[in-house]
């Protein structure tokens, strides 16, 4: 295992994982605080002078004692932390960045809602099994896709990524969003209304501690939640299926492959060019925007693959993160 030390400004240091790696990383105190500090200055988060967390399990347990469709009597229990706590920030330093900036992850384990997060997102796939239809599953699934892919010489890849996406969806569209899903399912109209109730108080215990501080988040899903990543892809499926066709025809694009917040397309340069493809995307909601990164000598890095395009076809290895 790799061990990063940044210069000391100060004795006290913190030691944090790098992301999706196995590096560790030595950060002063003074420097790893300014990097959360300067993530929720850059959001939109406000500080509370009281802590939330007795209030927001009592809604717990009053949407749980109102659920007699979704939750047998004698299972109220499995579903209430008995000793609920605020949830807990922290960085990944991203090493493969400048400036080494963070993935912020908000330990939400002991959420009053933690529980039945998870229990709705058990209760939307089992009651509204989504499509996945431009979804990728893993690499392997992504490496015979490119290999089945149609590649010419004006062929061109670019890797889209969804910026803050857990900070950005938009909580009041995607409830009519699953609430439209709901209904096109026939879903019973009392097990329905509990679903509602339960996407209302998850979505709204949004918050997390930092440095003694309660933050709340305005808008957006939790980050740490359960229920956060099949909330998002209620909302990104939706993008998906009614303005993906569009934007494919209109701009010819060849592949699409979506993992979580991470895009990877195919596009021919004879008839568009990557800057007109991101206005596009950024153009389909006002709380979407998408960053971009275009292939550099015929190489593209997405996830754990680099792909090499050839002539009619590309090569694939193994990518590994640079680190400082």
């Amino acid at each position: 295992m790799k061990t990063i030390t940044a210069k000391l400004k100060q004795n006290d240091a913190v030691i944090t994982s790098a992301d999706k790696g196995n590096t560790i990383v030595i950060l002063p105190s003074i420097l790893y605080q300014e990097k959360i500090h300067d993530f929720v200055d850059k959001n939109n988060f406000r500080t509370s002078n009281t802590n939330p967390t007795k209030t927001f399990q009592k809604q717990i347990r009053k949407i749980i004692n109102t659920s007699p469709k979704l939750i047998n009597s004698d299972a109220k229990w499995k579903y209430i932390n008995l000793n609920p706590s605020v949830p807990t920030i922290r960085g990944l330093v991203k090493l493969h960045k400048p400036d080494l900036p963070i993935r912020p992850v908000v330990n939400w384990c002991n959420a009053p809602a933690y529980r039945l997060a998870k229990l709705f997102t058990q209760r939307i796939q089992l009651l509204t099994p989504l499509p996945y239809t431009f979804n990728i599953r893993n690499t392997t699934q992504l490496i015979h896709e490119l290999k089945q892919a149609i590649i010419t010489p004006s062929s061109r890849f670019a890797s889209l990524d969804i910026t803050n996406m857990y900070l950005n969806i938009p909580v009041n569209e995607t409830k009519k969003i699953l609430d439209n899903i709901l209904t096109c399912n026939s879903i019973d109209s009392d097990a329905k209304s509990e679903m509602l109730n339960w996407y209302e108080i998850i979505t709204k215990q949004n918050y997390f501690m930092n440095n003694e501080n309660i933050i709340l988040q305005e808008d957006g899903l939790a980050m740490g939640a359960p229920s956060s990543s099949i909330i998002s892809e209620l909302f990104l499926q939706y993008l998906e299926q009614t303005k993906l066709p569009h934007i494919a025809q209109r701009h010819k694009l060849v592949n699409y492959f979506r993992y979580v917040d991470d895009i990877l397309i195919i596009f021919d340069s004879q008839h568009t060019d990557i800057n007109t493809i991101v206005n596009e995307f950024n153009s389909l909601h006002p709380k979407i925007q998408f960053t971009d990164e275009t292939e550099k000598h015929n190489m593209i890095n997405y996830l754990y693959i680099t792909v090499l395009k050839k002539h009619t076809h590309v090569n694939i290895s193994i990518f590994r993160k640079p680190t400082p």
